[in-house]
């Protein structure tokens, strides 16, 4: 039944392709072709489910962000990382600076750049890339991550937006590490490549309380988990999130890359790539995917 759900959903996925475009704020991205599709699924059982271009590589994005946050969580502590970055929804796109300037400016939630470079800040004083790169590798079940180059030389090129938003947080005292470095490992991250079997491995892990289910090996704590998970239910979806947990009602994040990741409590991960995205900046054939295997499974948190 799982694999007919899924390609079914796959298939209803590719009708949507064509009414999505691709992300072209940082022009690597725009090369991507929006017609696109990979879905897979990895369970605890030991099931991997896949249907089109789930091997196909892209970059990770804002999916990063809970690598970053689940890391700090890990190393600092859920009291000090919520010292400078809050967590409730924002409402306003992820990369607003909007609401930066009030008197009360405090990041809404890590899923947000502002908040995610809130994150880094933290991570850049007690972490180098390469043992993000190692916490990323191990969590997707995916030796073959990498930083892609290009997509890092082009968005260090069109940086503008964030290096404001980086640097009236540091005005702030939001961050308080050098903000060029904390950009650097900002974009190094979101510049990772991966794939939808490599996020539906990330997502299984989140839902088995932080435990790789083929090996019974501990790669979170359980707490890191739930606030993880929470956090993305409530905020992970841009500025779309409140629509689809009523819609889908799965903890997810998406990236501008095309790529969503979800997360089943205790029974499975889902990964997706697809890079036609809607108005919010999220996959739009992604969505349409979720929506229909929520549906189908009652996956939906609250049915």
């Amino acid at each position: 039944m799982l694999n007919r759900v899924l390609n079914t959903a796959f298939e209803i996925g590719k009708e949507k392709t064509e009414l999505g475009t691709v992300a072209t704020y940082i022009p690597e991205l725009g090369k991507a072709d929006k017609n696109d599709l990979g879905v897979c699924i990895s369970t605890q059982y030991g099931m991997t489910l896949c249907a089109g271009q789930c091997e196909k590589r892209f970059t990770i994005q804002s999916i990063s962000k809970i690598i970053n946050f689940a890391v700090a969580l890990e190393k600092l502590g859920a009291e000090k990382v919520f010292e400078r970055v809050g967590m409730e929804p924002s409402g306003d796109a992820f990369n607003s600076l909007m609401k930066l300037e009030k008197a009360d400016s405090t990041p809404h939630n890590p899923m947000v750049n502002a908040g995610a470079m809130v994150i880094c800040g933290y991570l850049t004083e007690i972490c180098t890339f390469e043992e993000m790169l190692q916490h990323a590798r191990r969590w997707c079940m995916d030796e073959e991550i990498y930083m892609d180059e290009d997509v890092y030389a082009s968005e260090m090129a069109n940086l503008s937006r964030n290096r404001a938003i980086a640097y009236l947080l540091h005005s702030k005292g939001y961050i308080t590490a050098d903000v060029e470095k904390t950009l650097d490992l900002y974009v190094k991250m979101c510049s990772l490549s991966v794939t939808a079997k490599s996020l539906a491995n990330l997502g299984l892990v989140l839902a088995c309380k932080g435990v790789d289910p083929k090996t019974n090996e501990v790669l979170l704590q359980p707490e890191t988990v739930k606030i993880v998970n929470t956090i993305m239910f409530t905020c992970g979806m841009y500025d779309g999130a409140g629509e689809f947990a009523l819609r889908v009602g799965i903890p997810s994040k998406s990236g501008v890359g095309g790529g969503i990741i979800s997360v089943v409590k205790g029974t499975m991960g889902i990964g997706i790539y697809g890079p036609a995205l809607d108005a919010k900046g999220n996959s739009i054939a992604g969505i349409e995917i979720l929506e229909y295997v929520s549906k189908n499974l009652n996956l939906h948190m609250f049915e």
